[in-house]
């Protein structure tokens, strides 16, 4: 009778390895394969470090997300502070401001987005440190209120890389200057995560014409020695 257990519970694993095994394959083949997301499925673990224990993402999160190195350091200069990410997508930021602030308000107009980022803010564990909203950041500016404003909104898709210099006008929803001023109604503690090929007069602009001028930083952002993007951090003292 012993036996036979053991064989059937040999048996009965081998079909859950096989299971997983099957379903891993087919994910990652459906991944592997679709032309907008192979690119970046060979980078999952750089976008989650926990990819493989529940993270979801639709396609736009697979080439919008901040890659977990960027989002760490990004993060780090907010530390005790309460942050309010306005475009917090599948919640690559998000997660990570949770970590180490003392309060996060993740905003995002589409409600599956908001669903994607409070699933692996769990695979995390922090997602009862942040505070989820679904709504549209410049209609809810007027009632927001925090330390630092985390600015990360839609480039364009993949194409702005091959712009030579990345305009503010060409950010989504709102040109860049009209989320900049809608932000700054908020709090002087700005960052801007942004494409490598931003044009940097323009943010420098945005630093001298405000009142009072803000200081800037600008930061490039590296991944295995090459370049992902910048990031601008605006205050009335260093972030």
């Amino acid at each position: 009778m012993f036996q036979s257990y053991v064989t059937f519970l040999l048996s009965y694993i081998s079909l859950v390895f096989l299971y997983s095994t099957e379903a891993e394959s087919l994910i990652e083949k459906e991944h592997g394969t679709n032309p907008k997301i192979s690119r970046y499925w060979i980078q999952r673990y750089d976008l989650f470090s926990k990819y493989d224990q529940g993270i979801e993402m639709d396609e736009e999160g697979w080439y919008s997300v901040t890659p977990e190195e960027i989002a760490i350091k990004q993060a780090e200069r907010c530390r005790g502070k309460v942050v309010i990410d306005c475009f917090s997508g599948v919640g690559g930021n998000t997660i990570q401001f949770a970590k180490v602030c003392s309060s996060v308000i993740a905003i995002d107009i589409d409600p599956m987005k908001i669903a994607l980022a409070m699933n692996n803010a769990k695979v995390y564990g922090v997602a009862n440190r942040i505070d989820f909203v679904t709504g549209d950041f410049m209609q809810l500016a007027p009632s927001l209120k925090g330390d630092v404003l985390f600015l990360s909104p839609p480039w364009g898709g993949p194409t702005y890389s091959k712009v030579e210099s990345y305009k503010l006008d060409m950010l989504l929803p709102r040109d860049g200057y009209s989320l900049f001023q809608t932000a700054l109604s908020i709090t002087p503690n700005i960052i801007m995560f942004l494409p490598k090929n931003i044009d940097l007069a323009q943010l420098e602009e945005l630093a001298c014409l405000s009142s009072p001028p803000l200081t800037l930083e600008i930061e490039e952002n590296s991944i295995g020695g090459e370049i992902k993007a910048i990031t601008a951090y605006f205050s009335s003292n260093v972030v």
